[in-house]
C-alpha cells in the first residue's frame, strides 16, 4: 500500500529547501537548491523571481516527486513558504517586471515611507495597521515599484511563496499573515485590505484575494505537473512567510511563546492572546484565524558573521568559534554595532551603519568574531525589552535556525539577555512547518498536532551578567553617539554612487 505523504517547500534568502514527510512527520527525503540575493546598489536587495524562486522550486519539487515515486508515496498536498515580505509584479501577459525587492534588508523606500506618512499620518497608520512604517513595509515597496514603472494598472503582485503557488495553480491570493506586512494597505482591525488607502496610492492595482496560510487555494495544474513531476490535481495550500511557518513548525503558537530565528538575520516572533501594537515592533496576524503576533527583525546576523569570516581569509567558522570561545565576555573592550545593512529593529534606520569601537593592535580575529556575536545579542536584548514594554514579554523562547548549530552565538544571547532558550531536537526549518500545515489540511494530521520535540535548554551563565549589563549600557549609547556621523557617511556614499552612475562611460574609471 502506498505511503501517504506531503511536501513542504521554503524559499529562503540563501537557498530553497523542500521536505517530503509522511503523515506522522517522519522525514523521508529532502531537496536543496542554493541561490543568493543581489545587491546592485547600496540599500538594494533583490532576487530573480523566475530563476531563484520558480526555477529552484521546480527543481526541488521534481526531485521530491521522483523520490516519492521511488519510495511508493502518494503525495497528497503541497505547501510553500518563502522569504518576505518580498514583492514582484507581473503584467497581465505574464511578463515579470524586473527583479523582486526583498524584505527589510532592502532599504530603498525612504522617500515612499515619507509620502505615506505625510498623506495618511503616522498615528493613523499605527492605529489601523498596527505597525509604524519602516523598510519592512511591503506596501511602501509596492509604491516604489509603481513610481518606477514596475507596477502598472492591471498588474498583479506577489511575495515569494505566492509567486510560486501562482505558477503551480493559477490562484491569485495573498495569505493574511503576509498581507498584514504590506503596511499600510492591510487593516489589522478588520482583517481586510485597506481598499481606500490602496486605491489612493496604487490606483488600478488588482489586490489579491486574502486566504489563511492553512487553506487550500488551488490544485497542481496540468502545465505545472509537467514541469514538476507532481500529479495534476494535488491540493496546494496558501502558505506564508518563512519565519512564521518555522514558528508554527516548533509549536510557538500559544500566548507567551516566542521564537528566535538565527539565520541571515535574527527574527523574533511572539504569540499573543489578542491584537497589540508598539511603534518599535511589527503587529501581524498569525497562522490561524484570530491569532496575532508581535515581531521584530534585525537586518544582519549570520550575514554579519559571514562578513567577518571573509575578512579573516583562510579561517573556517569552526576555527573562529574556538578562538572566540577563548576570548572573555566583552571581547577585551571591543564593541560593535551590527547595522551593516541598515537596521529594521530595534532601531528603524535604513541609514544606520556598522560601527566597531575600541579596536587596538591587541585585538585579533577571535575578538572580532565574539564582538559580532555580542552585538547581535545586545540587539536581541533590546527587542525583548520592546516586547516587555508592549506587555508581550515571552515566557518560553524556542531557538531555531542554522545559527543554533555552532552553540556559541545562542549561548551569548542567553548570557546577555538572562533568558533560557529551548532548542528542538531536529531543526528542519520553515519547510517542516509547511509540511505540517499540508498534512493538517488534508486530514493526515490533527489540527492541534505538533511534530516538534525539544532537545536541550540553553541556560544563561550568571557569572557573565554583570559584565554584559555594563557593556549593554555602552552599546545602547553607541548608536545615538555615532548616528549623525554614520548618516553623513551614508549620504556621502550615496552621492558618490549617484555621481558615478550619471557620468558617461568614457569618463568612468575602468573598474566601473
Amino acid at each position: 500500500m502506498a505511503r501517504r505523504a506531503v511536501i513542504g517547500l521554503d524559499i529562503g534568502t540563501g537557498s530553497t529547501k523542500a521536505v517530503l514527510t509522511d503523515a506522522g512527520g517522519e522525514i523521508l527525503t529532502t531537496a536543496v537548491r542554493h541561490h543568493a540575493m543581489s545587491m546592485p546598489h547600496p540599500a538594494w536587495a533583490e532576487m530573480d523571481a523566475e530563476r531563484d524562486w520558480w526555477g529552484d522550486a521546480v527543481a526541488c519539487l521534481r526531485e521530491l516527486a521522483t523520490a516519492g515515486a521511488d519510495l511508493d508515496c502518494t503525495i497528497e498536498a503541497v505547501c510553500v513558504s518563502g522569504l518576505g515580505p518580498a514583492v514582484v509584479a507581473e503584467s497581465a501577459t505574464g511578463h515579470v517586471r524586473g527583479p523582486a525587492i526583498l524584505y527589510g534588508v532592502d532599504t530603498r523606500t525612504g522617500e515612499q515611507i515619507e509620502q505615506l506618512n505625510r498623506g495618511l499620518g503616522p498615528a493613523r497608520i499605527l492605529e489601523r495597521g498596527g505597525t509604524a512604517l519602516s523598510s519592512q513595509a511591503a506596501g511602501a515597496k509596492l509604491l516604489w515599484l509603481a513610481q518606477h514603472g514596475a507596477l502598472e494598472p492591471g498588474d498583479r503582485f506577489f511575495s515569494s511563496h505566492t509567486f510560486v503557488t501562482w505558477r503551480l495553480t493559477g490562484a491569485y491570493y495573498l495569505d493574511h499573515q503576509t498581507a498584514s506586512q504590506f503596511d499600510p494597505f492591510y487593516d489589522m482591525r478588520t482583517g481586510a485590505w485597506a481598499d481606500d488607502w490602496a486605491g489612493r496610492f496604487l490606483p488600478g492595482c488588482e489586490l489579491p484575494q486574502l486566504r489563511w496560510p492553512g487553506e487550500i487555494v488551488g490544485e497542481i495544474s496540468a502545465a505545472s505537473a509537467a514541469s514538476t513531476g507532481l500529479v495534476a490535481g494535488t491540493p496546494v495550500l496558501a502558505g506564508t512567510i518563512d519565519a512564521w511557518a518555522e514558528a508554527y513548525s516548533v509549536g510557538t503558537t500559544s500566548p507567551g511563546d516566542a521564537m528566535l530565528m538565527y539565520g541571515s538575520t535574527v527574527l523574533a516572533i511572539s504569540s499573543l492572546a489578542g491584537f497589540r501594537s508598539h511603534p518599535g515592533l511589527w503587529a501581524t496576524t498569525g497562522i490561524t484565524p484570530g491569532s496575532h503576533t508581535l515581531a521584530a527583525g534585525m537586518s544582519t546576523s549570520g550575514s554579519l558573521m559571514s562578513w567577518i569570516r571573509d575578512l579573516c581569509s583562510g579561517q573556517s567558522y569552526e576555527d573562529l568559534i574556538e578562538q572566540a570561545r577563548a576570548v572573555p565576555p566583552g571581547s577585551d573592550g571591543l564593541l560593535m554595532l551590527p547595522y551593516f545593512a541598515g537596521e529594521r529593529a530595534p532601531v528603524s534606520d535604513p541609514k544606520a551603519r556598522g560601527v566597531i569601537a575600541g579596536l587596538t593592535l591587541g585585538h585579533g580575529p577571535g575578538h572580532l568574531f565574539r564582538a559580532g556575536y555580542e552585538s547581535i545579542a545586545f540587539g536581541v536584548r533590546q527587542i525583548l525589552n520592546l516586547l516587555g514594554e508592549a506587555g508581550a514579554a515571552p515566557t518560553r523562547i524556542v531557538a531555531v535556525g542554522g545559527g543554533t548549530q555552532g552553540g556559541l552565538g545562542p549561548q551569548i544571547v542567553s548570557d546577555v539577555c538572562g533568558v533560557e532558550q529551548h532548542v528542538p531536537r531536529t531543526v528542519i526549518g520553515a519547510s517542516y512547518g509547511d509540511a505540517l500545515l499540508a498534512a493538517q489540511a488534508v486530514g493526515l494530521a490533527g489540527a492541534d498536532e505538533n511534530w516538534c520535540s525539544l532537545d536541550r535548554i540553553i541556560a544563561p551563565d550568571p557569572g557573565h551578567r554583570a559584565d554584559y549589563d555594563e557593556l549593554y549600557a555602552n552599546y545602547s549609547r553607541l548608536y545615538a553617539a555615532t548616528r549623525p556621523i554614520v548618516h553623513d557617511l551614508a549620504d556621502f556614499a550615496a552621492a558618490r554612487e549617484s555621481s558615478a552612475e550619471t557620468r558617461p562611460p568614457s569618463a568612468r574609471p575602468p573598474s566601473e
